[in-house]
């Protein structure tokens, strides 16, 4: 292997002793706008030597062993991919250890279905989506493994989904929550909340909703300005520090089970894969505080 997560800080560990292990899943097979997303797993590792071990008010996630397997194979069918990429979630659990997928697009999330329908029981875990988009169409051009349909398949296989700083959506997609009771702070509503004077920090997850957590965070989550480098960066997103205020917000009182961050498309400005990378290190650190 070329290189592992942090690899200028730490070995890269035994799966067995790894706290985290780190999927690489460089898929791009339903891009619908600009390519690039199968460079963004290597492009997050690679920037990751340029890390600090510490992550603020979480200490030293690094520290608990990080092993970073080889990445899915994506040459075969991509049902293929996305079942080899569930057994890799599968066998982190088995090693009592958070997986950490990185995409590629974001079907690569397909595959958390599997695992969390093997490792826990139905509806022991809920999905926490930070996204621009819904994903919920049902299917889109042609295919139902679609980037645009992930959230979907998530719902359909009774999984409980949350989504934060959505601002895209289509009448399907709409339909879609409603149908599926869907809950979200979508983008707008963040945005009025910071304007009228109320704290982020006051926002929580229903109670309801369940105590384990599984994140998925699409890079174009974030505003455009913050990150170009993803298939349709988009305006009006989430900063830096409303991304972590909502992370933690959110998570309090919660486990997080495991993470991916998604659509990662590098381009020439490397600004955009360390700010990748951060995330993905920020997420081990608060789910190294939010696990069992």
């Amino acid at each position: 292997m070329k290189h592992w997560f942090l690899d200028s800080e730490f070995p890269n560990s035994k799966p067995e002793n790894a706290r985290f292990h780190i999927i690489p899943f460089p898929l791009e097979e339903t891009v619908s706008y600009m390519g690039g997303t199968a460079k963004g797993p290597e492009a997050i590792i690679e920037a990751s030597s340029q890390l600090e071990q510490l992550v603020e008010g979480y200490g030293n996630p690094g520290r608990l062993g990080m092993y970073t397997a080889e990445a899915v194979n994506i040459e075969q069918k991509t049902h293929s991919a996305i079942e080899e990429a569930s057994k890799a979630m599968i066998f982190a659990h088995a090693c009592h250890a958070i997986p950490v997928l990185l995409g590629g697009e974001h079907s690569v999330t397909n595959a958390v279905i599997g695992f969390l329908h093997t490792c826990y029981q139905k509806g022991e875990v809920g999905v926490l989506q930070f996204d621009a988009h819904m994903d919920l169409r049902s299917s889109y051009e042609g295919s139902e493994l679609s980037h645009a349909c992930v959230m979907r398949r998530v719902v359909e296989s009774g999984i409980d989904l949350f989504q934060v700083g959505i601002r895209n959506y289509s009448e399907e997609d709409l339909a879609a929550r409603q149908s599926f009771h869907v809950l979200s702070y979508d983008a707008s509503y963040l945005y009025r909340q910071k304007d009228g004077g109320t704290s982020l920090t006051t926002l929580r997850l229903p109670d309801s909703f369940p105590k384990k957590l599984y994140i998925t965070f699409d890079v174009d989550g974030l505003d455009a300005s913050l990150m170009s480098a993803t298939g349709t960066p988009d305006p009006g997103g989430l900063s830096w520090w409303d991304s972590i205020t909502m992370l933690e917000t959110l998570t309090q009182g919660r486990t997080i089970i495991g993470m991916d961050v998604v659509e990662l498309a590098p381009n020439a400005l490397h600004h955009t894969s360390y700010t990748a990378s951060k995330l993905t290190y920020f997420l081990m650190g608060l789910a190294s505080k939010r696990s069992s």
